[in-house]
């Protein structure tokens, strides 16, 4: 599944290129900017210079016995499949849901991105472009682009209302495995194959970081609002906590004991959940401290993401490569559902495992792309009872 990773060097930028953007867009390092509607000023290209992962600080935060109370499980509604939609002529690998909760794209092995009509499944648009099998999709609720991230070493932007690439973004010496925007800043972060981090200007295509430290491919990425800050998690079994002001690795997690290929944030708390095969544990954020495991799974796990609850009614979900959805109530980490998806026909027997999965806005449907070439919808029983 993965080749050797490239060797890369450690680098570092200028650590004021991330503090001139938060002073520009009204934020300090630490805190979302107060305007994230206003203009930022311009991004300069930067000199690195080594050392970044020397300066890591390591936390092995394991505690010896939890002795907290374990919280009394919530009661969830069973999901089931509601719609599969059939078109791609590939594994489908990445899922990306519009902001307005109108659309969602798709992509994978076909090189296709397929933009689907979220309440009717109707196929609407069909984007060409990359040469190799498309790993990574990302939407902006704050421009009118769509970034697209492809094991042809191409990271791309789309304008989606001319439908088009406008933007290349070219610095990656291998497959690009991940991508992940800033909810608050204009910032662009990629991993892939060749174990480095790269943070982009989104709009200018320029680099502003090059984060060396993982030994292995770097398979997700995710941020918080509320810090100028990535979380990478990888094939070396490590998650990096990447402070975009310091422009340099803050933390760095050792607890698994398997490789990473999955983050989540939580919508409404400040912590995130890695998950791997060996178990799922959640951190606290911005310094990575352990909260718990959540246990139930034996496989590998290539994503995940939380439903919003009120009152700890959260979902954390997970989709594994043997074919299974797994779903723990997010407080007591009990696992309430473990549904099996059903390979297509026409499909190998062997083709039923979960590549990526994505709740929609409102958090009521989910929705897989999978080994068998489809797109599958989920969603809670209605007719379902305690």
């Amino acid at each position: 599944f993965m080749a050797p990773p490239l060797a890369i060097a450690d680098d570092e930028a200028k650590p004021n290129t991330i503090t001139r953007m938060l002073t520009d867009m009204g934020g300090t390092p630490g805190q979302p900017a107060r305007d994230p509607s206003a203009p930022a000023g311009p991004i300069r290209p930067y000199e690195p210079s080594p050392g970044v992962g020397d300066s890591s600080q390591v936390v092995q935060v394991m505690p010896k016995k939890d002795r907290r109370e374990i919280p009394k499980p919530v009661w969830h509604p069973p999901w089931k499949l509601m719609r599969v939609l059939s078109g791609h002529e590939g594994w489908v690998r990445t899922i990306a849901v519009d902001p307005t909760n109108q659309w969602f794209a798709s992509s994978g092995n076909d090189r296709l991105i397929k933009i689907w009509d979220l309440a009717s499944g109707t196929l609407k648009l069909s984007l060409t472009g990359h040469i190799s099998t498309i790993r990574g999709l990302a939407i902006s609720d704050r421009h009118p682009y769509m970034f697209s991230a492809s094991e042809d070493c191409e990271v791309k932007c789309w304008d989606l209302e001319q439908n088009m690439v406008i933007r290349n973004y070219h610095g990656h010496l291998s497959g690009v495995y991940c991508i992940a925007l800033h909810p608050t800043l204009n910032i662009l972060a990629t991993g892939g194959r060749d174990s480095a981090v790269r943070i982009w200007d989104m709009r200018t295509k320029m680099g502003i970081h090059v984060f060396g430290g993982h030994t292995n491919a770097v398979c997700s990425l995710v941020s918080q609002a509320g810090e100028p800050q990535f979380i990478s998690g990888s094939m070396d079994r490590m998650v990096r906590l990447w402070d975009l002001a310091a422009g340099k690795c803050s933390v760095t997690l050792t607890n698994h004991k398997k490789s990473i290929r999955s983050l989540a944030t939580h919508p409404l708390e400040y912590t995130f959940v890695s998950c791997s095969s060996d178990n799922n544990k959640v951190w606290k954020c911005p310094k990575g401290a352990f909260e718990r495991n959540i246990t139930g799974h034996n496989a590998i796990v290539n994503s995940c993401c939380i439903r919003e609850g009120q009152q700890g009614s959260s979902i954390l979900m997970g989709g594994t490569e043997n074919g299974y959805i797994h779903m723990w109530d997010w407080r007591s980490g009990h696992k309430f559902q473990s549904l099996q998806t059903i390979p297509q026909p026409g499909s190998l027997s062997a083709e039923n495992g979960v590549f990526d999965m994505k709740l929609d806005q409102s958090g009521s449907r989910l929705i897989t792309g999978e080994c068998d070439k489809t797109v599958k919808i989920y969603r809670e029983d209605p007719n379902a009872t305690p």
